[in-house]
């Protein structure tokens, strides 16, 4: 088994495909050029449990503070069975994650996983699908951080922040001053460093735990049992429907994967990471969803943004735990926004590394060990989006993205299996080739529940991408140019 801090050696395999929209990148090639970046390198820093803190503050926040209060109309009390649908299709797609995590422990995530098994343009297509999953979701979850915010104020100094400057363009406002201003924060502390960063992540994901866990203590007390009757008013179709929507609440369980530069054990620690993030969110998701549809009738939740708060003032009759989850939820949902830009920046670092992406994005700054310049043009370009764009075709387009990603993942998991049996795996996905194919065909049926205006959206942005690899990344890509990387000594160019 080859050491995690060691570059292995480059095989024989040759750089360029038959055709150039095929060209695959080695599997050792991408290993050995880990870390490596235009002026520097990154830090291996990140321990098991930092990176199991970097997928929950992913994933953990919005979904369930927010998207709770969308999808229970639709589904009705069966809400919590929606979230089990979601998870299952996200499990599938989480075990062929830690797989390939464990296999090619970088930075590009499921981007890399792609250029490795599937070739240049699938790898590309990939790639901007997650850029749509990152930077998107970012913004989708900064919107509702405002929310939240103004609940909050409204409970301690009876004052909001005016909607022309707390909500975006279509939803009666000018601009989510909120949204801007959390995305920027975040930016400040990422640029302090991936160790510094992986701290102050670990501190808001507690905080958020604690906070879930003190609103199912009081939203228990508040329980009737004729709020879960009918359990689907709207039929089995709405619960799939609603499943769909709410895929976006697990979105982000797969950011350990963008840190596997930066981890200093990533063969073994990815793979428990991922998973171990997965477990934990989809049992907080489920039991907060018991609780609240079994707190407040289903009807109730259409039209509240911040439904937990909402559930807790209504139960104990006072404003002072509404104030306390909304003060928990901002910590929660900033953590989301933390640590999805994390791993945004990771996955474009891998992507310019490769040529695909300009060279700005993959410079390192030598002090801080962290691509610098990236995370202010991702941060400025999410914030932006977060100011101007509404939360409900934000989480639809990032679903739709990251529902497409996850299906590469899937296929990807079953080529490298075909193609290279005798790579050294320390995690394996059970029932091969069952279960990824069942994870292939989960997101390609939640996929199809989606909008039709989602799918022309999503239809435009594939268009974009595939413009800008045909004018630039094609001619660009290192494996086009055999340009070497700062990994790659002199010697392996042949």
């Amino acid at each position: 088994m080859l050491d995690h801090g060691q570059a292995p050696p480059l095989t024989s395999e040759p750089r360029k495909a038959a055709h150039p929209l095929l060209r695959r990148k080695p599997v050792e090639q991408l290993v050995a050029e880990g870390g490596q970046g235009e002026g520097g390198a990154l830090k291996r820093s990140l321990t098991m449990w930092q990176l199991t803190m970097i997928s929950i503050g992913a994933t953990l926040g919005t979904g369930i503070f927010v998207v709770l209060g969308q999808a229970t109309p639709i589904a009705g009390p069966a809400v919590f069975i929606a979230f089990i649908v979601a998870g299952l299709t996200a499990l599938f797609s989480a075990l062929s994650y830690a797989e390939l995590a464990g296999s090619i422990p970088v930075s590009g995530s499921s981007y890399s996983y792609a250029y490795a098994t599937m070739g240049e343009l699938v790898a590309w297509i990939c790639g901007w699908c997650l850029v749509l999953e990152y930077g998107v979701s970012v913004a989708a979850v900064a919107v509702g951080w405002g929310q939240y915010l103004n609940e909050f104020l409204d409970g301690t100094i009876g004052y909001t922040i005016p909607q022309g400057f707390s909500a975006p363009l279509g939803e009666g406002g000018y601009i989510n001053l909120p949204a801007l201003v959390v995305v920027l924060l975040c930016m400040v502390f990422l640029l302090r460093g991936a160790k510094e960063s992986a701290r102050i992540n670990s501190i808001m994901v507690a905080v958020k735990i604690v906070t879930l866990a003190v609103f199912c203590v009081i939203g228990f007390m508040g329980i009737k049992a004729g709020n879960y009757t009918p359990l689907a008013p709207l039929g089995v179709t709405a619960i799939s429907t609603a499943a769909s929507m709410l895929f976006f609440s697990y979105i982000g369980f797969d950011a350990a994967s963008t840190a596997g530069e930066e981890a200093k054990n990533p063969k073994k620690d990815l793979p428990r990471a991922i998973m171990l993030s997965l477990a934990i969110v989809t049992a907080l998701y489920c039991l907060v969803a018991l609780v609240a549809v079994g707190a407040m009738p289903w009807q109730e939740f259409e039209g509240s943004e911040a439904t937990l708060a909402k559930i807790m003032e209504n139960v104990t009759g006072h404003a002072y735990w509404s104030v306390v989850l909304a003060a928990g939820a901002i910590v929660a949902i900033a953590s989301v926004v933390f640590a999805v830009l994390y791993g945004q920046t990771r996955i474009l670092f891998a992507m310019s590394r490769d040529g695909l992406m300009p060279k700005a994005f993959a410079k390192v700054d030598p002090k801080t060990g962290t691509p610098r310049v990236n995370t202010i043009i991702v941060c400025v370009f999410c914030g932006l989006l977060a100011a101007f764009i509404p939360l409900g075709e934000l989480a639809n387009a990032t679903s739709i993205g990251t529902l497409f990603a996850f299906g590469l993942v899937n296929i990807a998991v079953v080529i490298l299996r075909y193609t290279r049996p005798e790579m050294n795996r320390t995690f394996k996905v059970m029932l091969f080739p069952v279960t990824p194919i069942l994870g292939f065909l989960f997101c390609a049926y939640l996929m199809t529940e989606l909008p039709g205006i989602t799918w022309l959206v999503f239809g435009g942005w594939m268009a974009v991408g595939l413009v800008i690899y045909f004018l630039y990344g094609i001619r660009r890509s290192r494996l086009a140019t055999a340009e070497p990387t700062t990994a790659e000594p002199a010697a392996a160019e042949k």
